[in-house]
């Protein structure tokens, strides 16, 4: 069994599709995404009609609710523009979709944790950066999840934890948006690196293992909607990896 697991495309389909080309030559039974899918100043319009074309798990993260729920004067810059490019099919179809959902019996997926679509789960903010998280902070959240793995995104930076207790955690980082700064610019996060990321999670042997993988793609085209979209900060982003 070989699941692949993309997350935080944020209307970046260019770098989807450089994935979904790596993923056709690696091979994977299932595909699932954990949610962050539109937002953006990129593509959202034509990203979610190819989400909404795939047979994948899909599961709705903290934007996605945003984009549904929030009025106009709480949505940032990134919701605004999705907002303004969606319609109503895609708002019923991100109305369905759930922050947290079973795969299998012994997978579990999340946005963020199994608890909130906006908490990270193996990163904590702490001086103004996102750090790994510690053991009693990764246990504390986890909960009494029994799961042999928990996939998480949200915080857009790959991790993988393996617990006390055997079961693999895994955060494949973000398909589309390789740094950002916090809504309240309380911290910031840069993976130095324009890659699209995703990654795979294996059972052999009735064992489970997990590859993070970074994918090249052509990014000049969505820095290029970036900056005549008035954003560049996700131009830099995009372009480097950092703010």
């Amino acid at each position: 069994m070989r699941i692949a697991i993309v997350s935080d495309i944020h209307g970046n389909l260019p770098a989807l599709r450089a994935v979904i080309d790596d993923l056709a030559r690696r091979g994977a039974d299932r595909i699932v995404n954990l949610g962050d899918s539109l937002s953006g100043p990129l593509q959202p319009r034509e990203t979610a009609a190819f989400l909404m074309a795939q047979d994948w798990v899909h599961l709705s993260g903290n934007h996605e609710r945003q984009l549904v729920d929030y009025s106009p004067g709480r949505r940032g810059p990134s919701d605004r523009y999705a907002h303004g490019e969606i319609d109503g099919p895609v708002f019923a179809w991100m109305k369905g979709l759930r922050h947290a959902q079973a795969l299998d019996g012994e997978v579990l997926l999340c946005h963020g944790t199994p608890r909130s679509d906006l908490e990270p789960f193996l990163h904590s903010i702490d001086g103004g950066q996102m750090r790994a998280a510690r053991e009693d902070e990764i246990e504390e959240r986890l909960g009494d999840v029994a799961a042999s793995v928990v996939a998480c995104g949200h915080t857009h930076v790959p991790r993988v934890v393996r617990t006390r207790r055997g079961q693999l955690l895994v955060n494949p980082g973000s398909v589309g948006l390789q740094a950002y700064e916090g809504d309240n610019r309380d911290y910031k996060v840069e993976n130095g690196s324009p890659d699209a990321r995703y990654a795979i999670v294996e059972r052999r042997r009735g064992a489970w293992s997990a590859a993070l993988v970074a994918v090249p793609y052509d990014h000049a085209g969505a820095v290029d909607m970036a900056r005549q979209r008035g954003r560049p900060d996700w131009a830099a982003a995009l372009a480097t990896g950092y703010l």
